[in-house]
């Protein structure tokens, strides 16, 4: 937080400070109590998305990116919808896992077994922007407003569930996303990394749910080619702390995994393996991002942010 020092009157807010929550020391605060004595709610963010073929987007190699076509990079990341995903829903299965899915709204349309498979599986379904070559950033307010309401009904339409939450694709928002998500009837947003414990932002009836940054597959095997011991060994070191954190007040655990990346042959065994130390662990409810800020905004109704 930027702070502008006056003369007279001590330090003031500047306007470009971040109006959309507040500071709380997660030593301050009111304990939160999860369902069955639980101390950790656990929930895997599963980023099914669609690319444009001409558009550049996450890549793992940088020397083709500026081709349009590339076929090096749009394959890779391809894979996951023609195959990974597949993989994936079978670990999660044999874990007794659902998925909370941020789904880019052009996959309804592109992609539809997947989403009959998820129907079939009664996963979460978040909006995710409309596909993940297009980020969302310096629109008016209307436009946003229009895009925003085009995404969500098209979620809605293709899964038969409305949206309750919100990841910007690449966790991208304007100063105006939460309160127009607000509008549409959403009630909370991944976007900010900054906690393990879901928080009220500063707009009526929206909430923060913790979303990993770096316990996140794409920042794991891409960006610091880990193995997958390696991915295990910090998964569980993550339930570890924060286990121990969560004996007075609970906390969130996630996993964000993409399947053109966690949905690799050879990482398929590290993602079950990890998956077993978290189901298998005491204490820990599976659950879903929308459980999670549901139960939160129904049992700390009237505390502080």
């Amino acid at each position: 937080m930027r702070i502008k020092e006056t003369a007279h009157d001590g330090p003031e807010v500047s306007p470009m400070d971040n109006q959309l929550y507040d500071y709380s020391p997660i030593t301050e605060r009111a304990p939160i109590s999860w369902p069955g004595g639980a101390r950790i709610a656990f929930y895997v963010g599963v980023n099914v998305e669609h690319y444009q073929v001409d558009r550049p987007s996450t890549s793992i190699f940088p020397g083709t990116t500026g081709l349009a076509p590339d076929p090096l990079n749009y394959g890779w990341r391809d894979y996951g919808p023609r195959v990974g995903i597949w993989r994936l829903m079978e670990s999660l299965d044999r874990h007794g896992i659902r998925a909370s899915v941020l789904l880019n709204s052009d996959v309804g349309e592109r992609y539809p077994q997947i989403i009959e498979a998820g129907r079939a599986r009664n996963w979460a379904w978040l909006a995710h922007g409309k596909n993940n070559s297009v980020l969302q950033a310096d629109m008016t307010p209307d436009e946003e407003r229009a895009y925003l309401t085009e995404v969500v009904d098209t979620i809605e339409r293709t899964t038969g569930h409305r949206p309750r939450g919100w990841l910007g694709p690449a966790l991208t928002e304007t100063f105006r996303t939460p309160e127009l998500l607000a509008e549409l009837g959403l009630s909370y947003v991944l976007d900010w990394t900054n906690d393990d414990q879901p928080y009220r932002l500063n707009v009526p009836g929206m909430f923060s749910v913790p979303y990993p940054i770096e316990l996140n597959d794409i920042s794991l095997f891409v960006g610091k080619s880990l193995s997958g011991p390696d991915f295990v060994q910090i998964v569980k070191d993550q339930l570890d702390q924060l286990y121990a954190d969560a004996a007075g007040s609970g906390r969130v655990m996630s996993l964000a995994l993409h399947p053109f990346v966690i949905g690799q042959p050879f990482r398929h065994t590290y993602l079950d393996q990890a998956l077993e130390l978290v189901a298998q662990h005491p204490g820990v409810w599976l659950t879903t991002s929308d459980e999670i800020a549901e139960h939160y905004a129904r049992t700390t109704a009237g505390q502080p942010a």
